[in-house]
């Protein structure tokens, strides 16, 4: 498909001096490893026309935009029930296109838009907790789940936390669903109460890591992995390997190095896990 580029030169990243067909070949790129996690989502997206220094606005509704998007409504009743979803790698491109710099993504597909199959747990630090801190963070959540027998997956968050990702097999329902997550973050919390919090009020998270479970919630979404952040050094939320927690800041790696990794798809096996929630 031949997508027309209108502003290419216009400036999106300023201190980077990216432009819009930088990012637009940004995302024509990373495409084939991003359409997977994105692939029959209902998404939101932020759109940033004159640069991330400009006024950026939050799109999860199609409106009148029709083209290289199909649309799902949850509520005939209810007109802002309808949201849009992408199918292939160009309906990515053609959203860069439109201005768009962030992918947000629901944990349900549209085949089963009842039963989410990614669980989503963002660890989000306050500022004065440490890197070391907050990779301790990660393990202890980590081991949680491995004793829970749940295989799960890593990404960076493009700004201060990282992203704890699980796959299941889409059978529990949100409200299911969203409790499973919500009493993980609370274990988390009452083990180590002086490092942890599952609330997000702001006056509680006071050196500590909030452990946002809230992302499991119906028509809740998640920066996509491989997404741009709209922000200075345009930074990606990128998926990485277990290995790489000691190695890799969470706001490391941006829209210059994600080509230069060897390995670009850590999570190859993403889509293969069987697993389920049993309670």
């Amino acid at each position: 498909m031949d997508i027309q580029i209108t502003n290419p030169n216009k400036i999106i990243y300023p201190k980077e001096k990216l432009t819009k067909l930088d990012v637009v070949k940004y995302y024509a790129k990373i495409a084939k490893y991003m359409l997977p996690y994105i692939k029959n989502r209902p998404i939101s997206v932020i759109r940033c026309h004159e640069g991330i220094n400009g006024e950026c606005f939050f799109k999860k509704h199609p409106n009148l935009e029709k083209k290289f998007i199909k649309t799902i409504k949850l509520d005939s009743e209810n007109k802002d029930s309808e949201y849009f979803y992408l199918t292939k790698e160009d309906d990515i491109i053609y959203q860069a296109q439109m201005g768009t710099i962030e992918f947000h993504v629901w944990s349900s597909n549209i085949k089963h838009i009842q039963k989410p199959d990614i669980m989503t747990f963002d660890l989000d630090p306050d500022k004065e907790i440490s890197i070391d801190e907050l990779r301790k963070g990660v393990k202890d959540l980590k081991n949680i789940l491995d004793n829970l027998k749940l295989k799960s997956f890593l990404k960076t968050s493009g700004g201060k936390g990282y992203h704890i990702l699980v796959p299941f097999k889409p059978k529990a329902s949100f409200e299911k669903f969203s409790e499973f997550s919500k009493q993980i973050a609370i274990l988390l919390e009452e083990t180590f109460p002086t490092l942890y919090t599952s609330n997000s009020r702001k006056a509680v998270r006071k050196h500590k890591i909030f452990i946002d479970w809230q992302r499991n919630s119906k028509g809740a979404t998640c920066i996509a992995p491989y997404s741009l952040r709209a922000r200075n050094g345009a930074t990606v939320s990128a998926p990485i390997s277990w290995a790489e927690l000691d190695k890799i800041q969470p706001n490391e790696i941006d829209i210059f190095s994600i080509f230069k990794r060897k390995n670009k798809n850590p999570w190859k096996n993403f889509f293969d896990i069987d697993q389920e929630i049993i309670r």
